[in-house]
C-alpha cells in the first residue's frame, strides 16, 4: 500500500485501485523489453486443455468396473483422452481450439450428469449399496 502525505493528509492507494493518470494507465499496460509473440492467447488454450485433461482424467477414476475383455474403463476413458489431445495437439486456429475445448467440457459435464442420476437410481432402488440417496433440494 502506498501512502502520500500531502498538506498533513496521509493518501491511501490499495492494489486495486485503479490509475491516477493516462500516462500511468499505459505504463501498467506496456511490456517493457522483448516484444510480444503472436501466440500469447495460445498459452490460454494451453492452460485450458491441461484443465480440462486433468478433469478428464479425474472423472476417469469413477469408472472402476471392467468391460467384456476385462480391461477397466478407467484406463479405457485416460487412453481415448490421450490420444484425442495427441490428434489435437497441432492445431494452430483459435477458433478450432476454443471448439474443441467447449464440446470437450461439455462432454465431460454430460457424462458427470449422467453418472450422478444413476448412481442415484442404483441407491434409491438398493440402499444397502451404501448411503442413501441424495434428497431433492440438498447439494442440487
Amino acid at each position: 500500500m502506498w501512502r502520500w502525505w500531502w498538506r498533513g493528509i496521509v493518501l491511501r492507494r490499495g492494489v486495486h485501485n485503479g490509475p491516477d493518470t493516462l500516462e500511468e494507465l499505459v505504463e501498467r499496460h506496456v511490456a517493457r523489453g522483448k516484444p510480444q509473440h503472436a501466440s500469447t492467447g495460445l498459452t490460454t488454450h494451453r492452460r485450458e486443455a491441461l484443465s480440462l485433461y486433468r478433469e478428464i482424467l479425474r472423472a476417469s477414476q469413477l469408472f472402476i468396473w471392467t468391460n467384456e475383455q476385462g480391461v477397466p474403463w478407467r484406463d479405457l476413458l485416460c487412453e481415448s483422452a490421450r490420444h484425442e489431445f495427441e490428434q489435437a495437439r497441432n492445431e494452430k486456429d483459435p477458433e478450432v481450439i476454443a471448439r474443441l475445448l467447449v464440446v470437450g467440457r461439455d462432454a465431460v459435464h454430460r457424462t458427470l450428469e449422467k453418472f450422478a442420476s444413476k448412481r442415484d437410481e442404483v441407491l434409491k432402488a438398493r440402499p444397502e449399496l451404501g448411503g442413501e440417496p441424495t434428497r431433492p433440494g440438498r447439494w442440487n
